[in-house]
Formats: structure tokens, sequence, C-alpha cells
């Protein structure tokens, strides 16, 4: 029952981890390593994905608990490649190039190396061609880790219970549409394991300064959510990360208080990249912006004054395209079939800028105030839009 097919690499013929094998990546040695003993090193990671994808394969079936505990002395050998080399940045990296050799998309990083166990044991407990027999003996292996692994965090059964249950639970249907102002349990959810695993990159990257690998995994993530739920478990994961390290508009709450101070230290290291990948392409930003209402926007700016300014200068441009109908008295899009705001889309936009913050309130009339000048300084309607936007706004706030 232990045949190994060819399909399956050399390594996880399964032959066991030599002895002594840890022995050679000690940090007392680390530092000597010779090119040929690193090289070695280097082929026996490169092997993990396919490692990874036979767990997940009817190849198991041949398995019996000797093949089983053998690919999980695999798993912890790779977990203990990178608690050697996490703060070792010249080998971390030559370690994650070599990882991702042949892969379709970079989807395993160095940082997976550590979580090598509960990847592994997550795969093996989905694959129902597991003979029973190699499934028991992984379930105990789970429930009773070596000794040795034992730590915070441990190669745990309840951890993989957890994130299975998850992956389960946002896997149904979304139910009935909610109003904008509340976020879906869903997309409340998937938010909080993006934060959460945004934190364990940034743990990842924080020793050896890989702040741009976070942003290129969390790039990788996104990139597979279909778009306008990926616009929402974005916004979700801002609104909850509010108060983090990102600069706030000007840190201040609705009424221009500070804000607290455990809010402020919540999730300091998590809205940064969020930010980055939103606003590094404007066509995305464009599109973030389009998809969701405009208080959750208005709430996003108000939060986070790197926000504010680009969502402003996007509203201006989208005003600017509207023109004037006469016969209709009112004003429309130059092109019907273009993305862009409507003119009643675009004066609540700017009205909820307005019931965020005094200081984003300022500054949105501040804005429509420089438009209005700069296309004429009309005092009467149907001449420029950015009158008679800030005449809409202005009586909104005076009934308030």
């Amino acid at each position: 029952a232990n045949r190994v097919t060819n399909l399956l690499p050399p390594l996880f013929g399964l032959a066991a981890v030599p002895s002594g094998r840890r022995d050679s990546c000690s940090n007392a040695v680390a530092p000597r390593l010779g090119p040929a003993v690193m090289e070695a090193v280097l082929e026996q990671v490169e092997q993990l994905p396919a490692l990874l994808a036979v767990s997940r394969s009817a190849l198991v079936r041949d398995w019996d608990s000797l093949t089983l505990d053998r690919a999980l002395e695999w798993a912890r050998y790779f977990q203990h490649l990178h608690d050697r080399f996490r703060t070792r940045p010249r080998l971390r990296e030559a370690l994650e190039r070599r990882l991702r050799r042949g892969q379709p998309r970079p989807l395993l990083r160095f940082s997976h190396l550590g979580r090598c166990p509960q990847l592994l044991g997550l795969a093996l407990l989905e694959n129902r061609a597991l003979p029973p027999a190699a499934c028991r003996r992984l379930i105990r292996s789970l429930l009773q880790p070596p000794a040795a692994e034992a730590g915070p965090e441990p190669f745990s059964l309840p951890l993989l219970a957890r994130r299975k249950a998850a992956s389960r639970l946002l896997a149904l249907p979304p139910g009935p549409p909610r109003p904008p102002e509340g976020l879906e349990p869903q997309v409340r959810a998937e938010a909080q394991l993006l934060l959460s695993r945004l934190r364990e990159e940034g743990q990842e990257a924080e020793p050896a300064g890989e702040a741009a690998g976070r942003t290129r995994w969390l790039a990788g993530v996104l990139e597979q959510l279909p778009q306008p739920r990926t616009f929402e478990v974005v916004a979700a994961a801002l609104l909850l990360g509010q108060g983090s390290g990102a600069e706030q508009a000007g840190g201040r709450g609705r009424d221009g208080n500070s804000l607290d101070g455990n809010q402020a230290g919540a999730t300091g290291d998590v809205a940064g990249p969020l930010l980055a990948w939103l606003l590094g392409n404007m066509e995305r930003f464009s599109a973030f912006c389009l998809c969701l209402p405009g208080s959750l926007l208005a709430s996003l700016a108000g939060h986070y004054s790197q926000l504010s300014k680009p969502y402003l200068d996007l509203l201006t441009g989208w005003g600017s395209h509207l023109l004037y109908d006469p016969l209709r008295g009112r004003w429309v899009k130059s092109s019907p079939d273009k993305a862009e705001l409507s003119w009643e889309e675009l004066k609540e936009r700017f009205s909820c800028l307005c019931q965020v913050s005094t200081l984003l309130r300022g500054q949105t009339q501040a804005a429509l105030k420089l438009l209005k000048a700069q296309d004429g300084d009309f005092k009467v309607c149907g001449l420029s839009v950015w009158t008679d936007l800030l005449m809409e706004v202005e009586q909104y706030l005076r009934k308030e």
C-alpha cells in the first residue's frame, strides 16, 4: 500500500528525513553553509508545491501510516527551515525564489514554509482519498504534535478546524441584500480573515524589511476574488482597521476629536498595504468608488486622509463631464454608457462627505468653492455644475 507513483517528486517517495538534516541548518552552522549544502536545501524547498499538490490528489489513496509520518516530518522540516532562516534576508530571498520556481503564479512565499504543517494537514483532511488508517494517524498527529514542535502556535487540529469552518461558512450563498450602512456578515468575516493574514504577513516581513513582499502577496490574494466582492472586502477591512497606523484625516473622529487610543493601535500594520493596493492603480480606485455607496466611501475618506484627496479629485473629474440639458432642466452625463456618476449620484456623494466630520466638510466645501470660482463664479443655476453642486450641498447642510 506504500506504492509511490512516478508523479511523486523524488523527495516525497517518501524518503525519511535524513538524520542530522535539521542540525545542518542550525543557527551555529547557517552562516557557514557551503554551496553544496545550500543547493541541496534549495532543491528540497523547490518540491514543496509538489508535495502540497500530491496531498490534494487521489495519489494519497496509496499512503499508509509510515508514508503519512514521513510527509508530516518533511512538513516540519520545512517549518524548521523557516524558523532558522527567517532573520536572514539573503537566505530568505534565495529560498523564496526557489520556492516559486515552476509555479504558474507566485502563490507560495517564504512565510508558507512556517505554516507547512498546517497547509499539509488541511489538504489531507479535505482529501477523501486518504485511507482510513492514515486519516486516523493524521488526526492523532494533529492532536498530539511532537513535543519538540510544541509552541505558542502548535501544529494543531483546533487551528485547522477554525480555518476550515470559516472557509465553509464563507462558501455559503449570500443572504438577502443588506442596507449599505451595515457590513454584511459574510463580508465582515472575510475582511477579518484578511486582516488576520495581513498581520501574520507583517510579522514575517518585519525581520527582513519585506514590506513590498506583503503588498505583492495582498495583490495575489485580492486578484482571486471577483472584483465587486474584492472592493467590498477591502472597504470592510479598512473600516475594521480604522485608527491604524495609516495617517488619518487629522487623526480625528466625526466631531474633530481625537480617536480612541486603543482603536488607534488596534491594526496599525494592516491599513498601509490595503491603501497602497487601492491607490496604486487609479482605474482600480475609480472602479472601487463606483462600486461602493457614497456613505461608505465618505466614512473611509474621513478616517484615511490618503483617500480623501484622490476621492475628491475623482468626483471632480466625473462632475466636469456633466452637461446641462436646458430642455430637461438638469445636468446629464455626456455619455450615458460611460462609467461615471449621474447628477443625483454626484450630489449625494458630496453631501455624504459633508456629514462625516467638520474637517472633511470644510475640505469639501472649499474644493467646491474653488471649482466654482475657476468655472466663472456664476451665481445662477444651469451655467456651472460646481455652482449648482455647491448650492445643493449648502442647502442640504442648512436643513441638518
